[in-house]
């Protein structure tokens, strides 16, 4: 029986933002913004089955902005023991409902959703906001439906930034 391994390049965009505001301040606003799964909410949903209508209304009431946190970890107390002085916490940040618009065609879509965003504060103090631009990661999936999702992403996350009060890269909001 043959084993079928595909290699897929494609081509990654890093965007990386001065937030123009401190670590802290930054932090707390985004957080605010796009806040953490509610668990409970969403373990009563599957538990009961939930038909696909109640699991968009507690999405759209859990995302205010249209993300929500499902992971966080800030990496800056773990890592000062090696001598580091970096402030540094990492996300992921999406939505179940935008991605199983990606995931009906191809369940791969998930090594990119929910989206990775960092937020540092660099040597000289300056605090930025970086995330991998989506409609180059889905677009590497060559599926028109996917890629239309990648992009809608792009401007949901350019929505978010200005919401922020951050710099939008032209990137996201390219047609």
């Amino acid at each position: 029986m043959a084993v079928h391994t595909a290699d897929k390049p494609y081509e990654a965009h890093r965007l990386t933002v001065d937030t123009g505001t401190g670590f802290d301040e930054f932090r707390d606003r985004y957080e605010q913004a796009v806040p953490a799964l509610d668990m409970p909410v969403f373990e009563h949903l599957m538990a009961e089955n939930a038909d696909w209508p109640a699991v968009l209304r507690a999405t759209e009431e859990n995302a205010p902005h249209g993300f929500i946190i499902y992971w966080s970890f800030d990496n800056t107390a773990l890592l000062r023991l090696s001598g580091d002085r970096w402030r540094s916490v990492q996300y992921l940040m999406g939505n179940h409902t935008i991605a199983q618009r990606m995931f009906h065609h191809n369940p791969t879509v998930m090594l990119y959703a929910p989206l990775r965003t960092t937020i540092c504060e660099d040597a000289d103090g300056v605090t930025r906001f970086s995330i991998d631009q989506p409609s180059a990661q889905f677009g590497g999936f060559d599926d028109p439906a996917i890629t239309a999702v990648g992009v809608e992403l792009d401007h949901k996350v350019a929505d978010l930034l200005d919401y922020l009060g951050a710099p939008v890269p032209a990137q996201l909001t390219a047609a």
